[in-house]
């Protein structure tokens, strides 16, 4: 059985996420908010809503960025959901500027067209650019649910498995080796956020 933690570090949507892969089956799924019990899962999800700034402060002032790092460090699987995927990447500049972990290079910035409903709220397609055991069983173009005012803007193409367009496109499902991103909720899209999913708990690195 794979034990999946997610970590708690002051945000929300933690209840729904668990309840998603609990479904899904064959999981032993946890909620933690301790860095020294990271270590012993098998997979590690880094959910999120909220502001950017306020999760990176909970993440240094608990250690669990360092433990982050040491966990990645061992090849197991790690995915970030939406804040969760953000902090992934170099800097934010959401009310103001904030490092993040720096994992994957890139910033996050704020949707620019005026003429835009911000936040990005509600259902969009992907365009999937590569292949990723993430992906298995999605086509292109399907629906996901998205709901964020600050989008990815990932440094390099080889990390980008996917994107969407919200006026301009943005990064929206990403990979660096081990370390896995999506800006949608999966556990909030369907059919196809559920396979996300369940391709995460049956990843092997």
């Amino acid at each position: 059985m794979v034990s999946i933690a997610i970590l708690n570090y002051n945000i929300g949507n933690l209840s729904s996420v668990r309840n998603a892969i609990q479904n899904l089956g064959n999981t032993k799924v946890d909620i933690i908010n301790n860095a020294d019990s990271i270590a012993k899962y098998d997979k590690i999800i880094l959910p999120g809503v909220g502001a950017f700034e306020n999760a990176m402060q909970h993440l240094r002032s608990h250690h669990i960025d360092e433990a982050l790092m040491l966990f990645i460090k061992t090849g197991k699987p790690i995915l970030g959901i939406c804040l969760g995927m953000q902090l992934l990447f170099d800097k934010s500049y959401e009310f103001g500027e904030h490092l993040g972990l720096g994992i994957i290079s890139g910033e996050v910035v704020k949707f620019q067209d005026s003429e835009l409903k911000i936040p990005h709220m509600g259902w969009n397609t992907i365009d999937i650019k590569q292949n990723s055991k993430l992906l298995n069983g999605l086509n292109n173009n399907e629906y996901l649910y998205f709901v964020h005012s600050y989008y990815v803007k990932a440094k390099y193409k080889e990390n980008i498995l996917a994107i969407c367009n919200y006026g301009e496109d943005f990064s929206a499902i990403v990979q660096k080796d081990n370390v896995f991103g999506i800006q949608s909720h999966p556990e909030k899209s369907s059919s196809s956020g559920l396979k996300i999913l369940n391709n995460f708990i049956n990843l092997e690195m």
